[in-house]
């Protein structure tokens, strides 16, 4: 693995054997005196954290503007919302994403319209999309899914060439890099309209809950600080910082959003970290890669040549020979924890009745044959190799 300083590990036991979890957040000292700042110095909520936090992460991917938020569904929440996505107009999307993404598009009236995944890299496949525009179509949500950037150069020009609104569900995507016109850029940087990403602690940055939008456009930024504070016309931060009495006024409907300075102060010590973090994530995968390269039937994540990955998660297409869950049991069994593929929002209940246009089976095949193996910053070669023998062992 690669080296730095590594934290104390808590890991869970079943009877004597410790278990391997399937995600840990990298969180030390580092942040937990962090956090004690922010607590003690009398501003817990949006404030001069926040502020920070987002100038910070802005630097980071080469964005003019970034805005924080209480998590990523709340950030994709105002990117549609800023862009007046309303009932009646339809947003293309892959169904092969975590829920949120779809229920975003339902909580401002739109449809959303799921097309099929490219099945070696698990994103959207642009000419799926190509094919679902029509008329009513307004906004194209793409998703980096896992950390693998989708293809941005392909969408970016769809996009333009329909004049329709690119949005990058970024959630897990932070650290992730896409090399467009020869330059390698960090997913986050504007190439579409809006990215938004994910803080949660599955991801491979953290701040416990949160999100962040990053755009090109001023006006989609003041409409995201205006919308995520109730649509309040002046900043508390503003008015408590005023020498002159200020009245604040409610120009329009706006939402709770915001995130607080103590996840703010933890965020940004985790940006600090981000470059180790994603060094040694990549590590594991690539000692992944070399463990499990010559099972037979077994398909190993795909990496093109124009993305470099973050590995927030490593998913691994298992032989068609074997059963998913079945496989899933036995390695808990064995003290390993992993997740089935990602699931497909139109399957489950509320897009259940929505007319399908479009052929998901790539989609629904990575759902029912693909697992998530253990990665974190933390993972020892031991804890790699023995993930790799136990997988080894029940599919071959």
């Amino acid at each position: 693995m690669v080296a730095g300083r590594t934290p104390r590990v808590r890991g869970r036991t079943r009877g004597r054997r410790l278990v391997i979890p399937i995600a840990l957040p990298l969180l030390d000292e580092d942040e937990a005196n962090a956090a004690r700042e922010a607590v003690l110095s009398g501003w817990v909520s949006q404030g001069p954290q926040v502020a920070a936090f987002e100038r910070e992460f802005a630097a980071l991917v080469d964005a003019p503007f970034a805005c924080a938020v209480s998590n990523c569904t709340t950030a994709l929440h105002l990117a549609l919302t800023a862009i007046n996505i309303a009932p009646g107009d339809e947003v293309i999307t892959a169904s092969h994403s975590f829920i949120a993404t779809a229920n975003c598009i339902r909580y401002c009236g739109a449809t959303p319209v799921f097309v099929d995944i490219d099945p070696e890299t698990y994103n959207i496949d642009p000419a799926r999309v190509a094919e679902a525009i029509t008329p009513r179509t307004r906004a194209i949500l793409a998703i980096h899914q896992m950390g693998m950037p989708c293809d941005l150069s392909a969408l970016v020009a769809l996009a333009k060439r329909h004049d329709l609104v690119l949005i990058e569900d970024a959630a897990c995507a932070a650290g992730s890099e896409i090399r467009i016109d020869e330059q390698w850029d960090r997913i986050g940087k504007p190439h579409g309209d809006v990215a938004c990403f994910s803080f949660h602690p599955r991801k491979v940055i953290t701040t416990g809950e949160g999100g962040m939008l990053t755009t090109s456009h001023a006006a989609l930024e003041g409409k995201f600080k205006l919308l995520r504070q109730h649509g309040m016309s002046v900043p508390d931060t503003v008015r408590h910082g005023s020498a002159q009495v200020i009245f604040e006024n409610y120009v329009l409907v706006g939402y709770n959003y915001r995130m607080t300075d103590m996840q703010a102060a933890v965020g940004r010590k985790q940006l600090l970290k981000l470059p180790d973090i994603v060094a040694r994530r990549r590590a594991v995968a690539s000692h992944y890669a070399e463990l499990l390269g010559n099972i037979e039937g077994l398909r190993l994540p795909f990496e093109p040549d124009w993305a470099r990955s973050n590995w927030q998660s490593y998913c691994v297409r298992l032989p068609d020979r074997v059963d998913q869950r079945d496989v899933m049991q036995k390695l808990l069994d064995q003290g390993i924890a992993t997740r089935r593929g990602i699931m497909c929002s139109h399957r489950e209940k509320p897009y259940a009745d929505e007319k399908r246009l479009h052929d998901l089976r790539q989609s629904e095949l990575a759902q029912d044959h693909a697992i998530l193996l253990p990665i974190y910053a933390q993972m020892t070669e031991e804890s790699v190799v023995r993930v790799a023998d136990s997988l080894r062992a029940i599919v071959q």
